[in-house]
């Protein structure tokens, strides 16, 4: 398993000490560093900006929502930064949910798998550069139609650094993973649990399975963040995440369409997460905080002192199928060789 390392995307303003932890990771051997977008800094600036303070570490979205660039535009901005980063780029993408694509970026959200298929063929034909781009589907067409009806079909005047960006795929549910296990080069899980790993295991092989599907199981890149608190008391260590533990699984969707909250159902915590949401939806955001139990976080997470978290990797999460382990924190100094060697094994 390879590490990676998270800045995520920001709150109130940057956070603080990227660009003295990338540079330590990237000391280490730390294989990738990461970031995200929601509704406020997007993924690919940041990426740019700490990503040219380094040599070698490899740069990836997780994710860009497909719903704020068409794929023409994305595709341009991954071979840019791939030109200006020596061929670094890890292309996470992801469709989001209904509430950011048609309250943020005013965009239809139905069809979301349809949607990301178009989307990635169409990146595939702009970044391979064999012809110029025409594309006709339910969502996309190059040249569009109507319009002006001057539309041409067009070819990238970037020569890419590679024929191919990896391109991983944010999915929670079965039908999602089961794509990014047919189209992607890999697949970016969120709120994955050890315990969970047979069930996505099923579902990136069915997709896999279906013909013509473009990933095999050898190389294909399942990266995973797992938020990290490190504390000599594990309720204390657990508290730093409830608070987010809460927003996804009862305010970060509507009722009905929240797919954080479907993930923490699978895993057996449906009256839990029923509570939580209720509460959170009523406003009660402290209530709902109080009712996530620790044994929750430790389902999706690693809290606690470096000798749990040691146990733990080498005990439930080394098996799974995750290939990177994206780490949503950074070791203390004094256990942080100990944990990355967890990891790598």
């Amino acid at each position: 398993m390879k590490v990676g390392i998270s800045a995520g995307y920001w709150g109130a303003g940057p956070p603080v000490g990227v660009e003295r932890q990338l540079a330590e990771a990237e000391s280490l051997g730390v294989d990738s560093f990461w970031t995200a977008e929601a509704y406020g800094s997007d993924a690919l600036t940041p990426l740019a900006w700490w990503g040219s303070r380094t040599t070698s570490i490899k740069l990836g979205t997780s994710i860009c929502q497909i719903s704020a660039r068409t794929p023409t535009a994305l595709s341009m901005a991954a071979m840019t930064l791939d030109h200006l980063s020596g061929g670094r780029v890890l292309l996470g993408i992801g469709a989001s949910g209904p509430q950011v694509v048609e309250g943020w970026y005013g965009q239809s959200y139905p069809r979301p798998l349809e949607r990301t298929r178009e989307y990635v063929e169409i990146m595939r034909l702009v970044m391979a550069r064999e012809e110029p781009v025409a594309f006709e589907g339910r969502h996309y067409q190059l040249p569009l139609e109507g319009g002006a009806g001057l539309g041409k079909a067009l070819k990238s005047t970037i020569h890419p650094v590679r024929p191919a960006i990896p391109i991983l795929l944010g999915a929670e549910g079965p039908k999602n993973v089961a794509l990014a296990g047919e189209i992607a080069d890999g697949w970016l899980p969120l709120w994955f649990s050890p315990k969970s790993d047979a069930f996505y295991r099923d579902a990136l092989a069915e997709g896999r399975a279906r013909p013509g599907a473009h990933a095999t199981a050898d190389g294909f890149e399942v990266a995973c963040t797992v938020w990290m608190v490190e504390h000599d008391d594990v309720e204390v260590a657990a508290s730093f995440l409830k608070p987010t533990l809460a927003l996804y699984i009862g305010g970060m969707g509507a009722r009905g369409a929240n797919f954080h909250h479907d993930v923490f159902v699978r895993m057996g915590w449906r009256d839990e997460c029923e509570a939580i949401q209720d509460r959170y939806l009523a406003g009660d955001r402290d209530g709902a905080i109080e009712l996530v139990p620790t044994e929750m976080v430790e389902d999706v997470a690693l809290v606690g002192p470096a000798d749990k978290m040691v146990e733990e990797i080498e005990r439930k999460w080394r098996s799974t199928c995750i290939t990177t382990m994206i780490l949503g924190g950074w070791p203390r100094e004094d256990t942080r060789e100990r944990i990355l060697a967890a990891v790598r094994g």
